[in-house]
């Protein structure tokens, strides 16, 4: 039985894929393919990891997957539920009216199940679809139809339960197991007032062996911290002994996994404002479900919750929702919201900071935020992109420039990992780095992988203006080069000049080099916002979705409005770009300079 079939065909409203080779918006442009599998994708580095993982993966398999493996997995008997920890995150419970009569949409895809049968025993549309329903995330829709939504989860529950109670590496994966041990746990005392006496004991054994799990290997570095917490959260629900052993394992391996994943200024170790984000939420649940058993939480924990706080305040943009940079898309504001109640602060009108290595500056209607540090690697690369001095521009409550918005969700979309698919420079069209494909991306994960991005900047303020300079090291291997990004954002005029910069990198090795490399600045735009090129060929009006119109300026040699995708939900939407291109000598200096600022009553160029 496989819990994923072949992937389903795409409706007729959604982007083209895009095919290895091809840039976002860019059909036929060369480049490097997007995911690679040669020898040449790994550095010395990568053969450690690779040799451990094949060493220690099929090992687990085997170990698992052996017929009394589940025994093992057994302890004290459970016969209640002892808290109802809350899910912070917001619902949506209208899809849950679609689930109990067998319609289950998830991931942009769908499947009909006419009840009493489950989708358990199928094969599932795509691959996402199949990771949203073996992490349960359709039960707080389905608990939210009252006694009768209660009875159709228990159903289900019990069905997966019957039909995956052996260990799988899809279903019992590092990456499902912790979500779903979360999202029973939340609704197991609910689910367990319906049951009768042996569906609550079912219930309840399978939540402890889940449970279990993921307190054993494999799972890797970069979830520790999740894993932990969800082991942590399902302990609290379990009652009785059984619970209070699994809560205090996890809540003793927690505070170590806490320091590697959250960073001292609030960020999470991937770099993505989003994982944060979904880290908060459930270290908040976890708080919450020690306060119902009158537990203190521990020190660890609380410091995380104040460090993330203190972290998604100055990532949360004005538009309510988050920076979308590393792998992180923008959340919805419902949900930054949800994460951020707890919260006292008083807020600055226009705060300004680094966290996780992204930059805020911000005037009375012009906030950016800039990426000032390399892509994470290792294990914590494996939803990074390669997008050094990347920008997301808001004017107003409107985000015009942006990135592809490429999250893990969309994992069929990894050229808009590339270079080219957020808001900065490239050149000969290629990418700094790239995800890690073939078998030894199946083995690691599609992590990045390429030459180190070594990024500096510097940022100051005064005087009405803020000032922020950043370059970086990328390009020099290739070509010779080094981008400089400087920007100057005038607060009281509500104007974005900026300086891009191609030099001679300084010690550079002579090596033989092109003597001219084509370049491309590119600007990604919100999907929604209009871009009308000017007759001089040299701006572009902006408007977004409150009509306030904004001039886009450049003393670039060719400026051009062009087709390109984003990533909303997982799904892919069309969109559009803003690129300007010139040719860059590799032995002598290269400027561009180009500004936006607020278009005029009547739209029209100054």
């Amino acid at each position: 039985m496989s819990p994923i079939g072949p992937f389903a065909p795409r409706g007729s409203d959604a982007a083209p894929d895009i095919a290895p080779g091809q840039i976002p918006g860019l059909p036929g442009a060369p480049v490097r393919t997007p995911v690679r599998s040669g020898e040449a994708a790994v550095g010395p580095g990568l053969w450690p990891a690779i040799l451990g993982r094949l060493a220690t993966r099929q090992l687990w398999i085997e170990l698992y997957g052996l017929p009394g493996y589940g025994l093992t997995l057994g302890g004290g008997k459970v016969t209640a539920f002892a808290s109802t920890p809350r899910d912070f995150r917001p619902h949506d419970p209208a899809p849950g009216k679609g689930f109990l009569v067998g319609r289950f949409i998830l991931a942009g895809a769908s499947m009909e199940v006419e009840p009493p049968a489950d989708p358990w025993n199928r094969p599932s549309p795509t691959r996402p679809f199949a990771v949203e329903l073996h992490a349960f995330n359709w039960l707080p829709a389905l608990m939210a139809q009252g006694d009768r939504g209660a009875r159709e989860a228990l159903r289900l529950t019990l069905g997966w339960v019957d039909a995956f109670a052996r260990w799988s590496p899809f279903a019992w994966g590092p990456d499902i197991l912790p979500r779903r041990v979360i999202n029973l746990a939340c609704a197991a005392r609910r689910m367990g007032a319906v049951a009768t006496e042996a569906e609550r004991l079912k219930l309840a054994d399978s939540l402890a062996r889940q449970t279990r799990q993921l307190l054993r290997p494999p799972g890797g570095l970069a979830t520790k911290a999740e894993r932990l917490t969800a082991a942590a959260i399902g302990g609290c629900v379990l009652a009785g002994s059984p619970g209070q052993g699994l809560r205090r394992r996890a809540l003793a391996a927690l505070p170590a996994a806490l320091k590697t994943t959250v960073l001292p200024d609030g960020g999470h170790a991937s770099r993505s404002p989003q994982a944060g984000l979904e880290l908060l939420l459930d270290l908040l649940t976890l708080d919450d479900a020690l306060s119902q058993l009158s537990e203190p939480t521990p020190d660890p924990v609380s410091d995380a919750i104040a460090r993330l706080t203190r972290g998604l305040r100055l990532l949360t943009l004005p538009d309510g929702r988050l920076a979308s940079f590393q792998g992180g898309g923008p959340s919805s504001a419902a949900r930054v919201a949800a994460a951020r109640a707890h919260d006292e602060a008083v807020e600055d009108a226009a705060p300004t900071g680094v966290v996780a290595g992204l930059s805020r500056v911000a005037g009375a209607l012009l906030t950016v935020v800039a990426d000032v540090a390399g892509p994470a690697h290792g294990a914590w690369g494996a939803t990074a992109c390669a997008q050094p001095l990347a920008l997301e521009v808001l004017c107003g409550k409107d985000r015009l420039f942006t990135g592809s918005g490429w999250t893990p969700a969309a994992t069929d979309r990894q050229a808009l990992r590339l270079t080219p698919a957020h808001s900065t420079l490239t050149l000969g069209e290629r990418s700094l780095n790239e995800p890690l494909g073939g078998w030894k991306g199946e083995l690691l994960g599609p992590r990045l992988v390429g030459p180190p991005i070594h990024v500096t900047h510097d940022q100051r303020a005064g005087d009405g203006a803020v000032w922020l300079e950043m370059e970086h090291d990328g390009w020099t291997e290739a070509f010779g080069l080094t981008h400089q990004r400087r920007l100057y954002l005038d607060q009281r005029l509500d104007e974005l000049r900026a300086e891009e910069r191609l030099f001679p990198t300084p010690g550079r090795r002579e090596v033989v080099r092109p003597i001219a490399s084509p370049y491309a600045i590119r600007f990604q735009l919100e999907p929604g916002v209009q871009a009308s090129l000017a007759r001089d060929k040299r701006s572009i009006l902006l408007r977004g979705g409150s009509g306030r119109g904004w001039w886009f300026r450049t003393d670039g040699p060719d400026l051009a409005v062009e087709p390109s995708v984003h990533i909303d939900a997982g799904l892919t939407r069309r969109s559009l770009q803003i690129v300007v291109r010139g040719s860059a000598r590799t032995d002598a200096e290269t400027k561009v300079r180009w500004k936006l600022s607020p278009a005029g009553a009547s739209g029209e160029a100054g």
